[in-house]
């Protein structure tokens, strides 16, 4: 399902506390950024238990329940969770992945809140949640009959809001520290092929793995965590991002000219991170206009052609890979690549060529 618009952690929450109090809502997004644990804070948030239900492993009983003879006639019983006297936050996760059967077994609990006889406590309040169809995960289509009883909310990645959560709950300061600067790692679209990708939930696992190793984590070791959590891309900067704090690299210090590129070919993954922190740091510090540029900028231009050359005597392959176009979202400006094709051609002759634009 496609988003018209889409809310951050902390706009869902406003949304909860006031929608989901008196409508039934759907939040639709990838997995691993959050669905379920925000439905849990809201929760606590209203002073309301939540009872989580899995649609991907339900059946229809599993909602209705079994019948059973009562004085000559049969009814359903609903199942425990379900039918309590007291209200409470009823959580319908991965509802999309369920049988259609299941799904149909639903619509009176969505809509009028009962299961035959039995009727939700009032102050009870229903959330469901799923994955999209794009994420790779398991999804069936929904009814137009169910998602017509819901309010549908699409939630995206704020790294604003992870990056304050992650500060208030003890996430490690590596895993901290690396999203504060590099934000686009936070999440990844999940591949369309069986392999690790970076999400907020994987970022924490990869931190739990981290605090219990403790000082005692190998790079050897790191690297299978990095890997076992992560994208690959994103898997080799963070563990080059490790090594670069371990070995005391700092990339102020290189760009002002204090420090050196790592050199030695052990150090290739630091490298390789440094480069493309370095050319973060000139997407986001240049600006698009030369017209526009201010005493500290013309400085970092100044100095960023002198590291460049420095850094294709090291490896010209990782030189050209900072001026190249690498479909980040994140483009250097102009008239600074007219500036490396006036002063180190010899990188962009390069570039071209594997371009197959020269």
């Amino acid at each position: 399902m496609n988003a018209a618009a889409t809310v951050t952690q902390k706009q869902l929450m406003d949304v909860l506390l006031n929608v989901a109090v008196v409508r039934p809502l759907f939040i639709w997004g990838p997995p691993g950024i959050g669905k379920s644990s925000l439905v849990q804070q809201f929760a606590e948030r209203v002073g309301l238990p939540c009872v989580s239900m899995l649609g991907s492993q339900l059946a229809p009983e599993d909602i209705i329940g079994v019948p059973q003879i009562v004085d000559g006639t049969s009814r359903f019983c609903p199942p425990r969770d379900i039918a309590r006297k007291d209200p409470y936050c009823l959580f319908l996760d991965e509802l999309n992945a369920c049988s259609h059967e299941v799904q149909k077994a639903f619509y009176s609990l969505i809509q009028e809140r009962r299961i035959g006889e039995y009727r939700l406590p009032a102050g009870s309040v229903v959330i469901g949640a799923g994955n999209r169809a794009q994420d790779s995960a398991i999804v069936k289509p929904m009814s137009s009959a169910l998602m017509n009883r819901m309010v549908h909310v699409h939630l995206h990645v704020s790294t604003r809001d992870w990056l304050e959560w992650a500060g208030e709950n003890e996430i490690s300061p590596w895993v901290l520290e690396y999203i504060q600067a590099r934000p686009d790692h936070l999440w990844t679209e999940p591949p369309k092929h069986e392999e690790p990708f970076s999400s907020p939930r994987s970022w924490h696992m990869l931190s739990d793995a981290i605090k219990e190793f403790g000082d005692s984590l190998s790079d050897v070791q790191l690297g299978v965590l990095t890997h076992g959590c992560l994208s690959p891309h994103h898997a080799g900067q963070f563990k080059g991002f490790v090594k670069q704090l371990r070995n005391k690299y700092q990339l102020a210090g290189i760009i002002s000219g204090e420090q050196r590129w790592p050199h030695r070919p052990e150090d290739r993954d630091v490298l390789y991170f440094l480069a493309q922190s370095f050319r973060a740091q000139l997407v986001k510090g240049l600006p698009a206009e030369k017209g526009n540029l201010h005493e500290e900028q013309k400085r970092l231009t100044i100095l960023a052609k002198a590291r460049l050359k420095e850094l294709a005597l090291i490896s010209l392959e990782i030189a050209q890979m900072v001026v190249s176009e690498q479909g980040d979202g994140g483009t250097l400006p102009g008239w600074f690549l007219v500036e490396i094709i006036r002063d180190l051609p010899r990188l962009v002759e390069r570039t071209e060529k594997q371009d197959g634009t020269a």
